[in-house]
């Protein structure tokens, strides 16, 4: 089954808008406050006078003005006006060259072009002037950005002076801006010499690029309105049976040589600590820091600094931290510097993980030592301190966050796009607790996972803590209203989902993992739906046929007080608690096989939970509302597994032989409800409706059989059982709808 969505990444907290804004701003600093040009360094009496001798047509005069127009308050008529008179002295000379068929230009036939070129410093300065010019018309003039990211050639234009390592910054602030309102995602193999390209950035300049990549590597913001249903999607799907832009261009970019090598070595690079709190940026004071003129200034001059020498030494990013100006900043601005980057580069990562090349960039990543690079910054820059005042946000909400909260969501996201069902997670894990796993294992007298047993040593994290155990301490620690909990959730139950691991179980419990969860449930007051659906979540892989989990649960909730308490939860939002419900009903069938085994009867007999979820009312109570909160119109990846759920209880009903009775147990809920046929009638077409979906979805199959460790074929077998036509199947939904209400063969787009 794919995981229930964790929002989009493109509108994720994780990209927060400062983040971005004070990146464009240092951008805009470089593009605004370029080199003067040789017009420029002379006072406009003196130009004037030298203009009338040697008749420069005010050439000169014209350029010095063009330079103080190139920032975002200036006149753009005045800049129109002045382009217009440079233009037309400039045409007459080019339109005599193409007439009189010259071969080569000539200085004494062009004396207005060469004058131009001798004060406008043409190779790069000319440039830099018209980047300017272009991006302040993109954020006064409204429509100007639309039509220029409609001109194709342009866009691809635009990449091929990326190149020039003194424009570099202008380009990409330019070409960000445009392609962010681009209806159609431009495919990066259409790039000239793309791989060229990215090959000669720096690794400054390769963050920097990352901010543009983001846009042409994951699909438009996904909302939560009827157009993102699983049905619109299916429907899309119809239509459209190639990859996508998005997905071709995760491709091109996992084929570039060192692409993604680099890419891990700019998340991984360390940034010197000075040594005392001083040194550290407050989050709380984050916005004022953002007002302050004078460190907007200091960033400013910081990032033209960067990009003057980029331009004469080498890629290695060494040469930025001897930087003069980079050792005056205070400590805390160049943590905020290098974390403004590594957000960038992660989110790339994320994209990738999560794309069609998913396997061959897990095993880059782990190659390249990726996760033992970000356990070696946990403590001193991914986490360096608890965080306050953080405000609460739904995943899916745009978020005005600070670099280092961006920077810790994007850290968490990827952490569980590493870990959801792939081999690979062990690397989050040092050597000394993979042995630890193994142990648990030999005492458990259970045969290793083959995974565990084939992870590569030489690529786990080094010294005692592995980046999983670290994650486990910081959540333990974080305040209750925090939204990195539903984040930390996330990451850390990541690492457990797929087939059940006892062991990793068994890892999880012994750090006192299941009672902070339950903790966190039943006594913290939490009220967001979102960080309480992480928790039912994690809760649920912790304790799935895993007996010791059990016995924990009830030494926790050891009074009908609590148990009550803990179940008002379960019953507050049925979407967010459901797959819970799942794992503790697929336990019950599991330990009812082993009667035999007296530790599971003695927690069976204590345990309220099992007891009450063993009651047949209590399940078909879950059944039946599980079964009404969701239609065909309404399925989303967040709420498909409410339909899953109900396919379990009634498989392992089938299983027992007592579908029939679940299926007359609905038919009866009907009717006392006053509702005969609605609700059986809505959970026939959400089953044709699971084919449809289904049966073409490898991957989502794969999900739904490995964490039932109930085969596919026996999912699909139930699901054709109670489709079946015949009216004297009891198993058959069909058969407990009467005539009169029956209403199961109508198209989908007409429910």
């Amino acid at each position: 089954m794919a995981t229930r969505s964790s929002g989009s990444p493109r509108t994720q907290a994780s990209r927060g808008n400062s983040c971005r804004n004070i990146l464009t701003k240092i951008r805009q600093g470089q593009i605004t406050g370029a080199g003067l040009t040789r017009g420029s360094q002379f006072p406009v009496a003196l130009l004037e006078d030298r203009d009338k001798r040697a008749q420069w047509q005010g050439i000169p005069v014209l350029l010095r003005r063009l330079h103080e127009s190139s920032h975002p308050n200036s006149d753009l008529s005045k800049i129109h006006s002045i382009v217009t008179e440079l233009s037309s002295l400039l045409s007459m000379e080019a339109m005599s060259f193409v007439t009189e068929e010259r071969k080569t230009p000539q200085e004494s036939a062009s004396p207005n072009t060469y004058t131009f070129v001798l004060f406008s410093f043409m190779s790069d300065d000319l440039i830099k002037y018209c980047l300017s010019v272009l991006y302040n018309c993109c954020i006064c003039t409204e429509g100007v950005t639309k039509s220029l990211a409609a001109r194709e050639d342009f866009v691809m234009f635009l990449f091929t002076l990326m190149s020039n390592k003194k424009v570099f910054l202008q380009t990409a602030t330019l070409i960000e801006d445009i392609l962010s309102v681009r209806k159609e995602i431009i495919q990066l193999e259409e790039i000239p010499n793309l791989a060229n390209l990215v090959q000669s950035f720096n690794q400054q300049q390769l963050a920097n690029f990352c901010r543009i990549l983001s846009v042409t590597i994951s699909e438009p913001d996904v909302g939560v309105d009827d157009k993102h249903t699983l049905l619109a999607r299916s429907t899309q799907q119809k239509t459209s049976t190639c990859p996508s832009r998005a997905e071709n261009n995760q491709v091109t970019l996992v084929n570039i040589p060192s692409f993604i090598e680099r890419l891990c070595k700019l998340a991984t690079r360390k940034v010197t600590e000075a040594a005392g709190a001083s040194a550290r940026l407050e989050l709380e004071d984050w916005h004022s820091w953002l007002d302050n003129a004078l460190v907007m200034d200091a960033l400013m001059q910081l990032a033209i600094e960067e990009a003057e020498q980029s331009s004469t030494e080498s890629s290695d990013e060494s040469s930025l931290s001897s930087s003069p100006l980079r050792h005056r900043l205070p400590q805390s601005m160049k943590i905020v510097h290098e974390i403004m980057y590594k957000v960038e580069v992660l989110y790339v990562l994320c994209v990738l993980l999560m794309g069609r090349q998913r396997n061959q960039v897990h095993r880059m990543l782990a190659e390249f030592k990726l996760i033992p690079g970000l356990n070696d910054l946990f403590d001193k820059l991914i986490w360096r301190r608890q965080t306050s005042g953080h405000v609460l946000h739904r995943q899916n909400q745009n978020c005005d966050c600070s670099p280092e909260i961006s920077f810790k969501i994007q850290f968490l996201r990827l952490l569980q796009s590493f870990s959801d069902h792939h081999e690979n997670k062990y690397l989050l894990l040092s050597g000394q607790e993979l042995n630890e796993l193994s142990d648990i294992y030999l005492n458990a007298n259970i045969i290793e996972m083959e995974a565990l047993n084939n992870t590569d040593r030489n690529l786990v994290c080094d010294g005692k803590k592995g980046l999983l155990t670290r994650l486990i301490s910081v959540m333990k620690k974080e305040p209750i209203d925090s939204s990195f909990r539903f984040w930390q959730a996330r990451a850390v139950e990541s690492f457990l989902r797929g087939m059940p691991s006892y062991a990793d179980q068994v890892f999880l419990l012994r750090r006192g993992m299941l009672e902070h969860i339950l903790y966190c449930i039943i006594d913290s007051s939490c009220k967001s739906h979102d960080v309480l659906q992480s928790y039912f979540d994690l809760l649920g892989e912790l304790m799935k046929f895993n007996i010791d989990a059990f016995k924990r649960f009830n030494k926790y909730v050891n009074t009908e007080e609590k148990f009550q308490m803990f179940l008002t939860q379960i019953n507050s939002s049925l979407v967010d608690s459901n797959m819970l419900v799942r794992c503790i009903v697929l336990s019950l069938d599991h330990f009812e096989s082993q009667t035999k085994d007296m530790k599971v009867v003695e927690v069976f007999s204590e345990c309220r939970f099992l007891s009450y979820m063993a009651q047949v009312e209590n399940r078909l109570s879950f059944l039946f509302r599980l079964t009404s909160i969701v239609n065909v119109q309404t399925l989303t990846q967040e709420n498909v597994s409410c339909l899953n759920t109900s396919l379990v209880i009634l498989m392992l009903a089938r299983r027992r032989g007592k579908l029939p009775f679940y299926l007359s147990a609905l038919q009866e809920k009907e009717y006392a409800e006053k509702y005969p046929g609605c609700l059986l009638n809505n959970f026939h077409n959400l089953l044709r409706f699971w084919q449809h979906h289904y049966l073409n979805k490898d991957k989502d199959s794969t999900c739904l059989e490995n964490s039932s460790c109930i085969p596919f074929t026996y999912w699909k077998e139930t699901v054709s059982v109670l489709l079946g036509s015949g009216r004297s199947s009891r198993c058959a939904i069909a058969t407990y709808i009467d005539e009169a209400y029956r209403d199961l063969d109508r198209d989908f787009l007409e429910l």
